[in-house]
């Protein structure tokens, strides 16, 4: 029974965790991310085929054949490698503006979370729905203290809880040093500067436990102050707000 639970959990979560060898990007939860994929996509077939058609005009100018002379100069040749690159040029530049502007781009939220690093941890603060903020440490849970199917290094005793299809905007801080709240499936990663609040958001479409870590150096245990978000239903979030975050 513990190993079905142990593939049960690996099967329900994995996508939103890096895996070992992985050379793609992880799932997309969030719009933005589903859209940084694609151009990431485009951009790679015109990188191959680019590579491709140079790396073949090498091997024809080495081969000796008497061709490869008229390559040396000619006005044609020269319009065509001067026009052609232009216009990937344009192919890459459109949909990188417009992705540009996507990701600078924050909704009116429904739900405004502030996220404070700390050496070496993060808390959180939710005060939308209620008198008082509700406010919380999280630290990561050390390897002994791991359950059956849980990730080493990932884990945190408290999550960031949210509901799913809903325009989540996160403030950013530190107390300390300089640190960076990331979370690659929610295409999130914003510098934590102290003294200074930066925006930022998502709008996560599945149910799910989404991994991030900090990401900019900070210190001896860099290493170790993980961020977990863990998006559920309204109804379970309400819930969840309602019982003082202990479910």
């Amino acid at each position: 029974m513990g190993l079905i639970f142990y593939l049960a959990r690996i099967n329900q979560f994995t996508k939103d965790v890096p895996e070992p060898w992985q050379l793609s990007l992880q799932d997309a939860a969030h719009p933005v991310m589903e859209e940084i994929i694609f151009f990431h996509d485009q951009v790679m077939f015109i990188l191959t085929m680019i590579i491709t058609t140079v790396l073949w005009l090498i091997v024809k100018a080495l081969s000796g054949k008497a061709y490869h002379r008229y390559l040396v100069d000619g006005t044609l040749l020269e319009i065509i490698w001067t026009i052609i690159p232009a216009i990937i040029l344009v192919f890459i530049a459109f949909p990188s503006l417009k992705l540009l502007y996507l990701m600078d781009e924050v909704m009116d939220p429904a739900l405004t979370i502030k996220a404070i690093g700390h050496q070496w941890y993060w808390s959180y603060e939710y005060s939308d729905y209620q008198a008082e903020t509700l406010e919380f440490d999280s630290y990561m849970v050390p390897t002994s203290d791991l359950n059956q199917g849980d990730f080493r290094l990932l884990e945190v005793d408290n999550r960031l809880v949210v509901p799913i299809n809903t325009h989540v905007r996160v403030l950013v801080t530190a107390a300390d040093v300089l640190h960076s709240f990331a979370v690659p499936a929610l295409a999130v990663k914003m510098d934590a500067v102290p003294g200074r609040l930066n925006q930022t958001g998502f709008f996560i479409k599945r149910p799910g436990v989404f991994y991030g870590q900090c990401s900019e150096i900070c210190g001896a245990n860099h290493s170790f102050m993980p961020i977990v978000i863990e998006a559920v239903s309204l109804d379970k979030y309400i819930n969840w707000v309602l019982s003082g975050h202990d479910e």
